[in-house]
């Protein structure tokens, strides 16, 4: 048995430790859900699930976001990053070669007259990775590379969520906004009857002055709602970049209604239907990039072994005569053990150990958090369901007994406190029926995002287009 074998079994326990990783954690999910599912259809694509609204508009407004949302850009420029140091930590198990080029002239005491040498070689060097810490380091980068790319899914998945939730805000504010016009106009035609009878005398001014009242509240909620409409148009800018006048002019075409119901069902148990959440698939990828940190650690403790060696052409030139020859070198094989280090390699270890520990804890506590973000999505799908038949009838029956109170006043069977009771009661039962309804939406959105938007695993990584992005949309407006 030579020297190289006895080593070998000597180090042949150390190489098995060194290529052993932390185990995976395992994500702490229930079985099952604990929340009311849905059942308003299938759609098993959830990327398409922003055209099942048969708004046009939405999509074309997510794109434009897309293309230049300053988080996705950073999220792109973090998968360039990971691919480079995927790369690098794949060249470093490699060997490498140099070349150098050399010359010199000079005068010697000794037998050799003055003269010219020049030289040129090929260096190579090579790390025989013999315990495993450049395929750890590898490993790493490998996951943080897949971690890096289903950040960007997930980046795309909250901003199409933020653009629709700003979006339907505007719908909503609009529809109230419809609401609050309808009611000063009819505040200020009941304002102007009532001016008319009291200056007949058929009314007293305590009338005359609760009609006026009535009337500017009236106008000024209907100036409020205008301005909480243009601050949402104004966020929806910033979101896409579209110019303000295109977009005033494409949403001034819409219809003053919000989606009732999405086509999306959840039926699958907990860990089936977060599997495709990319933020989990990158907390549990940065998992397996700490765990393979800690072997790449581990294995600086143990030996190395390199190999160097060159190929060159020399020149000597010295008094119009000139000598050539050819040199190699293979060598040496260096092995390296390590022996003090005051403790510098070990507290490497424990370190990458403690962020092992971390990312494994971080990822337990997004697989509830996920739970937790879905199953609430789950229980306001519910109960918005449930709340919206017993809205609409109240809303129906205020405003029948509004139009009662109203035919009664005109009569002479009512007081104008009670048309005015009457008023603010079906006002506030239509608004909040539009606030039921935007409430419902907003429910849909977050079980679209807390489901993954649609990502998968396999999904390749398609960055946005540069930024000629509006020109279709401003090809429409105009």
């Amino acid at each position: 048995m030579n020297v190289f074998q006895r080593m070998a079994g000597a180090c042949l326990p150390l190489l098995l430790a060194a290529c052993a990783s932390p185990p995976a954690p395992a994500p702490e999910a229930p079985p099952r859900w604990s929340a009311p599912l849905p059942h308003n259809g299938s759609l098993p694509d959830l990327a398409l699930w922003w055209q099942q609204h048969s708004d046009p508009l939405l999509p074309q407004l997510i794109a434009a976001a897309q293309q230049v949302s300053p988080t996705l850009a950073a999220a792109t420029s973090r998968i360039e990053q990971a691919r480079a140091v995927r790369v690098a930590s794949g060249a470093a198990l490699l060997p490498t070669l140099d070349a150098a080029v050399s010359g010199s002239r000079a005068s010697q005491q000794s037998t050799l007259p003055m003269g010219t040498t020049a030289q040129a070689a090929l260096q190579a060097s090579w790390e025989t990775d013999l315990f495993g810490a450049g395929r750890n380091a590898r490993s790493a980068a490998q996951a943080r590379l897949e971690g890096a790319n289903a950040s960007w899914h997930e980046a795309r998945v909250s901003l199409a969520a933020e653009v629709a939730n700003q979006y339907y805000d505007f719908r909503s504010c609009d529809m109230l906004l419809a609401v609050a016009r309808a009611d000063a106009a009819s505040r200020s035609e009941s304002a102007r009857l009532v001016e008319l009878s009291a200056a007949a005398g058929f009314q007293s001014p305590a009338n005359a002055g609760l009609a006026r009242a009535s009337a500017a509240e009236g106008n000024s909620r209907a100036i409020q709602q205008q301005a909480v409409c243009d601050i949402n148009i104004k966020s929806l800018v910033a979101l896409t970049a579209i110019p303000e006048t295109a977009l005033r002019e494409q949403l001034a075409n819409l219809a003053g209604t919000l989606p009732a119901a999405s086509v999306m069902t959840i039926n699958s148990v907990p860990l089936e239907a977060l599997a495709q959440r990319p933020d989990l698939y990158a907390a549990e990828r940065e998992v397996a990039a700490a765990a393979s940190d800690v072997g790449a650690s581990e294995a600086q403790r143990y030996p190395h072994l390199s190999l160097v060696g060159s190929v060159g052409a020399g020149r000597f030139s010295s008094g119009g005569v000139t000598t050539t020859g050819d040199t190699w070198s293979i060598g040496p094989l260096a092995l390296t053990l390590p022996i003090f280090d005051a403790g510098r390699r070990s507290a490497n270890v424990d370190a990458a150990r403690a962020r092992y520990a971390e990312a494994s804890t971080n990822y337990r506590a997004a697989v509830r958090q996920a739970v937790r973000e879905l199953e609430e999505a789950l229980v306001r799908l519910d109960s918005t369901a449930a709340r919206t038949t017993q809205a609409v009838a109240a809303v129906d029956g205020y405003r029948a007994s509004f139009n009662g109170t109203e035919s009664r006043y005109k009569n002479g069977l009512a007081s104008l406190v009670e048309l005015e009771d009457a008023r603010r009661i079906r006002l506030s039962a239509e608004t909040a029926l539009i606030g039921l309804q935007r409430e419902r939406v907003a429910a849909w959105i977050a079980a679209y995002r807390a489901a993954g938007g649609g990502w998968q695993r396999a999904d390749p990584i398609t960055t946005p287009q540069p930024a000629h992005q509006n020109s279709a949309l401003k090809d429409r407006a105009s």
